[in-house]
């Protein structure tokens, strides 16, 4: 009996500890259709404090904070058109934010969270679904969520035409943690 406890003991996750992300090994890109058009993109500046642990789900948070004016296109002149007003509107909306108000599992390192976004003054209530992975002393944490645009009031004026630029972008994540 005391082998098996010592052995489940050693198999939890190092991950159920203190968490830092890993910037560099983190990511946060999205793909939008222009013009029936695939593009991707990506913001490359975010903080995220996280703390993940599927054996305390009531327990876990998250509050990801982004910088809108590191957002990165394919283009310099669609990276400028993306900060002006009828887009992100960086100069009056320097951060989209995502706080984390949920966990809840569905299957075997596969969870939702449920919670706040912020983006461009307006706030929406969102779920994402996400897997984990374990590596060692850290956790990958992947996931993609559909976000209309237009509830968001991304895409102003002439742009609000979904024929032009969908109303759908996919917002893809990756957030490595390290064991602190």
């Amino acid at each position: 009996m005391k082998k098996q406890i010592l052995a489940l003991a050693l198999c939890l996750p190092l991950w159920a500890q203190a968490q830092v992300l890993d910037a560099a090994a983190s990511r946060l890109d999205f793909t939008l259709t222009q013009m029936g058009v695939p593009m991707k993109g990506s913001f490359r500046a975010f903080k995220a404090e996280v703390n993940f642990d599927p054996t305390k789900l009531a327990a876990s948070r998250a509050d990801i904070r982004i910088a809108t004016s590191s957002i990165a296109l394919p283009a310099a002149d669609a990276v400028n058109e993306a900060k002006k007003p009828d887009w992100f509107d960086v100069a009056r909306y320097p951060e989209a934010r995502f706080v984390a108000s949920q966990f809840k599992q569905l299957a075997p390192e596969r969870f939702e969270v449920r919670g706040k976004l912020t983006l461009k003054g307006v706030t929406r209530e969102i779920v994402a679904p996400f897997t984990t992975k374990a590596q060692g002393k850290k956790l990958l944490i992947d996931g993609m969520l559909p976000v209309s645009r237009l509830a968001f009031n991304i895409g102003d004026g002439s742009w609000r035409d979904t024929e032009t630029v969908s109303d759908i972008v996919k917002l893809n994540f990756r957030l490595t943690l390290i064991q602190a």
